[in-house]
């Protein structure tokens, strides 16, 4: 899903009160928190990523294979990525039902 710029910024005002829920440490981005992110974003559509201070990965290294694995980057600001990707299930789909009414 391309997401229009009316979208992104819908997006970001959603996740300004959010809290990073999901950290990359010193490991850098393994399988064990790409399946975890696949699962929180299909139970929540909207996350806060953050990059530790000890993590050799970079911000924008983390972007690209989150893009990558099919999710849309809403926001990069310092060490956090704002993550967004509508979910399958319908009763998780709050968020994206906004997101597509602005699309119309």
């Amino acid at each position: 899903m391309n997401l229009t710029g009316k979208q992104r910024s819908f997006l970001r005002k959603q996740a300004v009160t959010m809290k990073p829920i999901m950290q990359i440490g010193k490991g850098g981005l393994t399988n064990e928190i790409k399946t975890a992110i696949r699962n929180t974003l299909e139970a929540r559509e909207l996350i806060k990523i953050s990059i530790l201070q000890n993590s050799d990965a970079e911000r924008e290294e983390v972007a690209e294979s989150l893009e990558e694995m099919g999710f849309n980057i809403v926001q990069k600001i310092g060490r956090v990525i704002v993550v967004f990707k509508a979910s399958s299930k319908k009763e998780n789909q709050k968020i994206s039902e906004e997101v597509k009414k602005i699309g119309k």
